[in-house]
């Protein structure tokens, strides 16, 4: 029997929907859970790119109206997007926790040891250790959530045009690799017609 696990590729560009499940599951250990659950749901949900998240402020979260602020970077375009209910309650989790540390009253969102903004190293190193024990079968990178978003979004039906949006991609051609690897859009292509 051939262990298939072994032969996953290694420069996969995304995880599956059960791998972030699995990704969030070990986040939620160690010294800094609340912050690396909640900074590992926030950049999947959004598909954030590493120097967009670590650029988050306080004030690009507005947990009252429960949007956050989308600026993106590579001319991208930015955006307003809703938080989910879950994100809210991380975010309020993170945020009590935040205010007992070093750095407590800078805007930076998700801080680091010395109290100043997570640096992309840093977030590699979470995402990285996190991807590790959850048994992620390849080396994990922040830019793969912002791929996996993509995919997730088509597999829920989303249309190229919203995932460019959403993604704040400029050319299309950078979104139509989600629509088009997606196997539920031929869903119903051999199905008899009725007569």
């Amino acid at each position: 029997m051939i262990n298939l696990t072994n032969h996953m590729p290694r420069k996969r560009k995304y995880l599956t929907s059960d791998e972030v499940l699995k990704l969030l599951n070990a986040s939620k250990i160690g010294k800094y859970a609340s912050r690396d659950e909640c900074l590992i749901k926030v950049c999947f949900t959004h598909g954030f790119r590493v120097s967009e998240l670590s650029a988050l402020t306080l004030s690009d979260i507005n947990l009252a109206d429960r949007i956050i602020h989308v600026n993106r970077l590579k001319n991208g375009f930015s955006t307003t997007h809703p938080l989910l209910e879950e994100e809210v309650g991380l975010l309020k989790k993170w945020l009590a926790d935040r205010g007992y540390l070093k750095g407590a009253d800078s805007e930076w969102l998700f801080l680091s040891q010395k109290g100043g903004p997570l640096s992309r190293q840093q977030l590699y190193n979470i995402f990285q250790k996190h991807g590790k024990n959850a048994g992620i079968p390849v080396l994990l990178t922040p830019h793969m959530l912002r791929h996996s978003c993509g995919f997730a979004l088509a597999d829920n039906g989303a249309d190229t045009r919203l995932i460019q949006d959403y993604l704040g991609h400029k050319n299309i051609q950078h979104t139509v690799l989600y629509t088009a690897s997606n196997a539920a859009r031929f869903r119903g292509v051999w199905e008899e017609k009725k007569r």
